[in-house]
């Protein structure tokens, strides 16, 4: 098995690559997916998140008003801390839990926004990074999820600098590119993955 940790920033494309690399036979482990399922309702993770931040994160319909935690979190640190060390140990686990259902050669690839930052590249054999000119990020924040300007630099400069990721990349897929462009780059890249994956250890 060959553990991949996938990551780039805000509005880098990391999903288009992510669906490519599955496309050709990946295991996909999503952790903002499973960040959405460990609080889903229901679940201890919610009543975690509601017994740290109160009932006002909630939806009329009991679930977590994403947008309510996100302005509370972003824009203070501890508060964010607090939210991770609620959430983060759930994914871990459930993550662990999917890779191990993996067979044997397989290449998993866990998609991990904040990679970079929690200082996860050691956990991976290769760290595969999206990165994109941070013009194109705010242009497709902006443009194609409807951010404001200041929401989306605010998001930005919440992350990683693309330095940084950069410095712990093994791969780097550059995504200002067009889209078939980029699935030829994929494509080259999911053969060296499997290329590792089989070769005797």
């Amino acid at each position: 098995m060959l553990k991949v940790g996938l990551t780039g920033g805000i509005g880098a494309g990391k999903s288009e690559v992510s669906r490519l690399l599955v496309e050709y036979g990946a295991v996909l482990i999503d952790a903002d997916r499973i960040a959405r399922e460990v609080v889903a309702p229901g679940t201890p993770g919610l009543a975690a998140v509601v017994e740290a931040f109160g009932e006002e994160v909630l939806t009329e319909g009991g679930s977590l008003d994403r947008p309510k935690l996100g302005s509370i979190v972003f824009a203070d640190p501890e508060k964010l801390a607090a939210l991770n060390s609620i959430v983060h140990p759930l994914v871990g686990d459930r993550s662990r839990a999917l890779e191990e259902a993996a067979a044997q050669d397989a290449v998993v690839v866990h998609d991990v926004p904040l990679l970079t930052e929690n200082g996860l590249a050691p956990l991976y054999d290769v760290v595969v990074v999206v990165d994109v000119d941070p013009a194109t990020q705010l242009d497709r924040l902006v443009r194609l999820r409807g951010m404001t300007e200041q929401d989306a630099r605010a998001r930005m400069a919440a992350q990683a600098t693309r330095e940084q990721r950069r410095e712990i990349a093994d791969v780097v897929i550059d995504n200002d590119v067009p889209l078939d462009e980029l699935r030829r780059r994929v494509e080259e890249v999911w053969a060296e993955l499997t290329r590792r994956a089989h070769a005797p250890r």
